[in-house]
């Protein structure tokens, strides 16, 4: 096949060819052995070291990958990608999972599906080269600095303050459940940029250094043990006009594309959470319980809905692979996702009990860590309640809810 960017190979012939190199590189993936402890965690509990250890090894095979053409092959040539259909890139997707290939992390997927893209999509000529290659080949690794304690849901609401100063600007204010950013170099930065305008339309997008003064970087440590996401702190923080992403005021426009990444990888979810059905029916076989018919009935009520989340995801990815946008469908399988997650948790909750909390059994403690995790996929990604706002509204027709002062410049809304 041949288009204007050149000829486009078989999508066979190509996966094979994906195959191939990396069978030059990898082993094949191992089998699971029955002494494997289970992987039930949704969100990672790791130290310092060993997060640091993980990123080295992702970012290793992220280079190799980029270095061989397969590292962002639906981007424009000039980007550094190959201009190729989406569906190319599921092709990787499905050939990596055949090899032991090294784990992602939130920051990897941030770095190279959200904060990547964005840059070659809202990015200056220099931006571009300076990192747009270096983002995607994980040279440099980047964070969200979105939501806010007071601005969550309602993103547009955030009160990060940027001002003018020359050739400059400076930033004031907090960011909350930053993934991985003790960890990244840039951040990219929603800041509220003029005051009198309505909130939609006084925001800015920028990339920050993270190692510059007046940055304070502080993890969170989450109820299941791990500590992933950060609060950021910017005070007095300084940064050339250069480093804006986007034109003044149209930071809404830069965000919603990134958010629209997200929720697409979210509802996919193609990197493994943890505490899968078949797990579920592992645990009730474990247990002896598996022929119990309410047992029974639960487990098939979340199997349905797994299935019907992995259609939904199937159709987002054909979305994509056919150039068109998932729109209010990654809504759904964001949706489905968490749902899914959810219920598992409480499906193995009920079935094991009091061992959930003080299970002797390292396998069936694992749990724990699923359970903990599960509601903070209702969060991530964008939350349950705003996914249910947008089917309401882009796909039900039904009537935005009441939003007080929407429209009214920042400076004069209402902030009790």
């Amino acid at each position: 096949m041949t288009t204007g960017l050149g000829t486009i190979p078989e999508l066979a012939e190509f996966q094979a060819d994906v195959r191939s190199w990396l069978g030059s590189i990898l082993p094949p993936r191992p089998a699971p052995s029955p002494q494997d402890r289970p992987d039930l965690a949704v969100f990672r509990n790791l130290s310092d070291e060993d997060e640091t250890s993980l990123l080295d090894a992702a970012r290793h095979y992220r280079r190799q990958r980029f270095d061989a053409g397969y590292g962002a092959v639906t981007l424009s040539v000039e980007h550094g990608g190959r201009g190729l259909p989406a569906s190319y890139a599921s092709a990787i997707a499905q050939a990596e999972r055949e090899f032991d290939v090294p784990p992602s992390t939130e920051l990897i997927s941030v770095t190279t599906g959200l904060v990547g893209p964005a840059v070659v999509m809202f990015g200056s000529e220099d931006q571009r080269r300076t990192y747009a290659n270096s983002l995607l080949r994980t040279d440099i690794l980047a964070c969200q600095l979105f939501s806010e304690p007071g601005a969550g849901s309602d993103l547009a609401a955030l009160g990060c303050r940027g001002v003018r100063r020359g050739d400059d600007w400076v930033f004031d204010g907090q960011k909350v459940w930053s993934s991985g950013a003790r960890f990244a170099d840039l951040g990219m930065l929603l800041a509220r940029t003029d005051p009198d305008a309505p909130k939609h339309k006084g925001i800015t997008a920028f990339l920050i250094p993270l190692d510059l003064g007046g940055v304070d970087i502080r993890p969170i440590r989450q109820m299941s043990g791990g500590s992933s996401f950060n609060e950021v702190f910017l005070h007095e923080v300084r940064v050339p006009d250069s480093m804006r992403l986007g034109e003044v005021g149209q930071g809404w426009k830069v965000a919603n594309a990134t958010l629209a990444f997200e929720r697409t990888a979210s509802g996919s979810v193609t990197r493994k959470k943890g505490g899968s059905v078949t797990e579920l029916i592992s645990l009730a076989q474990s247990l002896g319980v598996a022929s119990d018919p309410l047992v029974r009935q639960n487990i098939a009520d979340v199997y349905i809905r797994s299935e019907l989340r992995a259609a939904t995801a199937d159709r987002v990815a054909r979305a994509a692979a056919a150039g068109a946008s998932p729109g209010p469908a990654a809504s759904v399988g964001k949706l489905m996702a968490s749902d899914v997650l959810g219920k598992i948790g409480e499906i193995a909750a009920d079935l094991l009990g009091t061992e959930i909390t003080a299970a002797v059994d390292d396998d069936r403690f694992a749990w724990t860590e699923h359970l903990l995790g599960s509601p903070g996929y209702r969060l991530a990604g964008g939350t349950d309640q705003i996914q249910r706002n947008v089917i309401g509204e882009r796909v039900l027709g039904l009537p935005p809810e009441p939003r007080e002062n929407r429209d009214q410049p920042w400076s004069q809304r209402d902030k009790r």
